[in-house]
């Protein structure tokens, strides 16, 4: 462990002798540094902060009061395997927010780069949480949950395991979310239903009105129309399907849990 002037460590901290801290990184009053620990260039971590074990933070991070990461995955299939937790570059961990190192099943928790992790969000054993991702307050999620790019999950919002959150979706807040949701789209409830097009939040990402547009008519073909899911996807598959179709075409048909379907009669104005 390196332990040169520049680096900025309270003396009420412990560290372990097997972490590394670079340099320029700060680890604030009462915070607990375990073995295997690797922190990056100007990461911060504030007061009664504890990455218990096993957990490489990225460069920039910042880590806010009594936030743990890298504990023992909640599973009782773990017996102690060594496994780890990555938290990539410039992700912020808000108050009291716990992420759970992975199991033998995948070996490792992933939190991707330019996150938000907001308080009292739970990040469970070999999730995979991918870049630009917000997990707003008390978002709790089950083992194996996969996150993808800019996708924002609402406050005290309950992911079951195993469920897919697609890229760039939004999933409004107290929702109950057991099957995936579809790239592009809306999803809330309890239980959750589709309500169509992510506009505003594809509007913001610089999305052509026309994407968004085709957006729009694909996710209603595949969730509010009468026909089968199946004949709904071959009628949107063609040579000139834009990517983004072809991505939710792809996420539902590699679905194992089955996609959030659409509810009757309850369009968004964004459905």
């Amino acid at each position: 462990m390196s332990r040169e002037p520049a680096v900025s460590i309270h003396p009420t901290a412990v560290v372990d002798e097997a972490a590394s801290i670079s340099d320029t990184a700060s680890v604030g009053p009462y915070s607990v540094i375990g073995p295997g620990v690797e922190i990056g260039d100007d990461v911060q971590l504030g007061p009664h902060v504890v990455v218990e074990r096993d957990t490489r933070i990225a460069d920039g991070c910042r880590i806010s009061t009594g936030a743990v990461l890298g504990s023992d995955p909640q599973d009782l299939k773990y017996v102690g395997e060594r496994t780890w937790l990555e938290v990539g570059p410039r992700t912020v961990v808000r108050e009291f927010a716990t992420l759970n190192r992975g199991t033998a099943a995948a070996g490792i928790t992933v939190v991707g780069s330019d996150c938000l992790i907001m308080a009292y969000a739970h990040i469970a054993h070999d999730c995979h949480i991918g870049d630009h991702v917000v997990l707003a307050n008390s978002v709790n999620m089950g083992g194996h949950v996969e996150i993808g790019d800019w996708a924002v999950v609402g406050g005290l919002t309950a992911l079951h395991q195993f469920v897919r959150v697609g890229a760039h979706a939004m999933i409004g807040g107290a929702s109950r979310v057991s099957q995936d949701a579809a790239p592009f789209s809306i999803v809330a409830g309890s239980p959750a239903a589709s309500y169509g097009v992510n506009r505003i939040g594809l509007e913001r990402r610089g999305f052509a009105p026309e994407v968004i547009r085709e957006l729009k008519r694909a996710l209603r073909t595949l969730f509010r129309s009468p026909v089968p899911l199946g004949t709904a996807i071959e009628s949107l598959e063609s040579d000139d399907a834009s990517p983004e179709v072809r991505e939710i075409i792809a996420f539902v048909r590699s679905s194992e849990r089955g996609v959030t379907p659409g509810r009757r009669g309850a369009d968004s104005p964004d459905a």
